[in-house]
Parts: structure tokens; sequence; C-alpha cells
């Protein structure tokens, strides 16, 4: 009995001896997956393909790719001046798998402005700034303005018959502009709405509108070259040193200090692990400190932002957003949903 009851046991010992080393080997799987990435990332862009954020998205996604050493998929989502793009983070869970290639326009402008956002800019915390786009302004090709004050005073004297502007979207940072400009000139500009900058452009390079105010793209100068538009000015103080050739607004006579540029940055769902964000961070810093994506954004017109290496430095950096965007706003007197 007890050389039966002994050999039962050591059976018994060896089956849970074995389920044992079986879970041990189970486990490691699941312990691999918290390595974060361990799938590919959702680069989320809230403008049609081709635009100005696409093409900046696409530079810094083959970089954050090989840095985090899992695909990065950029998702085009265009509409609502991106809101469409933004719920799409926000509708996503909060683990770092989805970021958002974000600007002033869908985080903050959205939500402050379009009753149709329901979300707050506090819905998305800031990884990394990234850039300045500069924007300018550009005439239809037959228009009759060859510089921005001819163009100005053609604008003033047009009052019985607007001229006709393109923008991404109703109350972008480019709407804005327009209505701004418009309250300086005492003129009346009529904006029309496009889903995105390339369809905005499209519409100006087809003499559907006037002008455009838009971020800047290094097609665009292949474009006034061919003669189908001519970019008049760029609103910003300083331009990267690829982009020289183009008049700065303080060059004008009659609005030089009417400047603005529009910041963005990589963005994820508040609330997403603080490791997670880290990890993104540092793939965007290295990003930004190869000398070949410098070059290649600065040609895009992006003046680009130093890296970061901290969330209070990204912290600092949305609020400062906020704060541009709040003045921008009251400048043309707008109000808040807040």
């Amino acid at each position: 009995m007890y050389s039966l009851n002994r050999r039962r046991f050591l059976q018994l010992a060896g089956c849970a001896a074995g389920t044992s080393a079986l879970g041990a080997l189970g486990a490691r799987p699941a312990l691999a997956a918290e390595t974060f990435p361990a799938r590919p990332l959702a680069l989320v862009v809230p403008y049609p393909a081709g635009g100005a954020s696409d093409t900046s998205a696409r530079i810094f996604g083959e970089s954050i790719s090989k840095s985090v050493r899992q695909q990065v998929v950029v998702e085009n989502y265009g509409g609502g001046t991106g809101l469409i793009g933004a719920n799409k983070v926000l509708a996503a869970p909060a683990d770092g798998y989805t970021f958002f290639h974000g600007s002033i326009n869908e985080v903050f402008l959205a939500p402050l402005l379009n009753p149709a956002a329901r979300y707050k800019p506090q819905d998305f915390m800031l990884a990394a700034p990234i850039s300045d786009a500069n924007i300018v302004l550009m005439a239809r090709n037959g228009l009759g303005a060859d510089s921005l004050d001819k163009f100005l005073d053609l604008a003033k004297q047009s009052k019985a018959k607007p001229l006709t502007y393109a923008t991404v979207g109703i109350d972008s940072i480019y709407h804005l502009m327009g209505d701004a400009l418009a309250a300086r000139l005492g003129a009346p500009l009529l904006h029309v709405p496009y889903k995105g900058g390339a369809p905005a452009l499209q519409g100006l390079a087809g003499g559907e509108v006037d002008f455009a105010i838009l971020p800047y793209q290094s097609s665009f100068d292949a474009m006034q070259q061919q003669g189908r538009l001519r970019i008049l000015t760029s609103f910003s103080r300083a331009l990267p040193p690829a982009l020289k050739h183009i008049p700065l607004i303080s060059q004008s006579r009659q609005i030089p200090d009417f400047e603005y540029t529009i910041g963005g940055g990589y963005f994820v769902k508040a609330g997403t692990p603080a490791e997670r964000v880290t990890v993104l961070r540092k793939a965007i810093g290295e990003a930004l400190s190869k000398p070949d994506i410098l070059g290649k954004l600065e040609a895009e017109g992006r003046t680009v932002a130093k890296p970061i290496d901290s969330q209070a430095q990204a912290n600092q950096a949305f609020d400062q957003y906020m704060t541009r965007v709040t003045q921008l706003i009251r400048s043309v007197g707008r109000k808040t949903n807040a």
C-alpha cells in the first residue's frame, strides 16, 4: 500500500511540475507582449494624402519605424477640418498604438470653435512637438497681382465682388487668418473650405478661387514655375534656408506685422501609459536629430523643433499652443465653446 501510494504521489507531483513548466513557458509570450511596441503602429493624419501634413508624417513615419522596430502605418482621414482624424485617435484605446500627426487646427481650434467636436484639447496629450509649418499666401494665375501689396490693393478694390480664398476647412487657422486679414483691410474676403491642403491647392491651380492660405510645400515652387500660381508671401518671421526665395510678410508696406505659423506635433490619447509615451518621444527625438530628415522637413517649409526628453517639456509646449490659439480666436472676435 505504501509503495503504491508513494508511486501515485510521484506521478501527481510529476504532472504538477509539468503543468508548472508549461505554465511558465506559456507566460513568456504574455510577458513579451508587454514590450512596447509589439505590433505595428497607426499614425493618423487628419487630411487626405498629398498635403503638407501627409508629407511630413511619411518622413517621420519611416524613421520612427526603424527606431521602434515595428511598422508605422500612415492612415489618412480627411474632412471636418481634422475632426474625423482626431475622433479616430480618441476612439482607439489609450495604449500608444495609435498616435496623431496633429496641429493647433485639430487639437485646439476645432474643439474650441466647432460645436460638432465632441472632445476638448485636454483629451489629447502631446508626446513631442515636431515643427512649425510656414504658412503662405498664393494667388491664382491671371489674378493680376505680382506682389503682396498689389494683391492687398486689389482686395480693397473688390468690395462689390469679394476675392475668394481656399483653406483646409472651416475654423482652421488659415480660415481665421483670412478673417483677420479681411478685418485689417476693411474689405470682405469669401472663404471657400476644402477637405484638405491637396484639394485646396487643386482648387487654386484650377482657378476655382482667387487665392489660398496654406502651409508651404515644395511642390508649390514647381507649380509657380509652371505658371499655375504665384507665391506672394510667407507669414513667418524667418524661414529655413530652402525657403529664402519667398518674400516675408515683414517686407509688406501695409501689414508687416501680420505674422503667423502653425505649430504641430505628435499627440496620443490622454491616459496613455507614460512609459509608452516615452518610447514614442525617444523615437521622435531620434528622427528630429537626423540631418537628412531635418533637410527634408526644411525643404517642405518646416521650422523644425528641438528634441525634448520629458513630459514636462511636452506639457509646456501644449500650454504654449493653447495660448497662441486663444489669442488668435480673440483677435478675430470669436467666442469659444468652453
